[in-house]
């Protein structure tokens, strides 16, 4: 799989939080769609944290083997 850590201004991507993200701030993943990628970050460090860049097939199969 190959993924980067961005560095760039990821502000005006269109941030999503998951389903399975509870309500009392613990483990929260979010993801925006990018052009050619997916980016990935911890949503308690949303401010300013580091951003993950996937490649949409690479992310297409870790879902596909995350929903079993």
């Amino acid at each position: 799989m190959s993924m980067e850590q961005v560095t760039g201004n990821v502000d005006e991507l269109r941030w999503r939080k998951s389903s399975h993200s509870g309500s009392g701030g613990g483990d929260c993943v979010e993801v925006a769609a990018g052009h050619g990628a997916v980016h990935v970050r911890d949503s308690k460090a949303s401010g300013g944290g580091p951003v993950l860049r996937v490649g949409r097939g690479e992310w297409a199969v870790f879902v596909s083997l995350v929903r079993g």
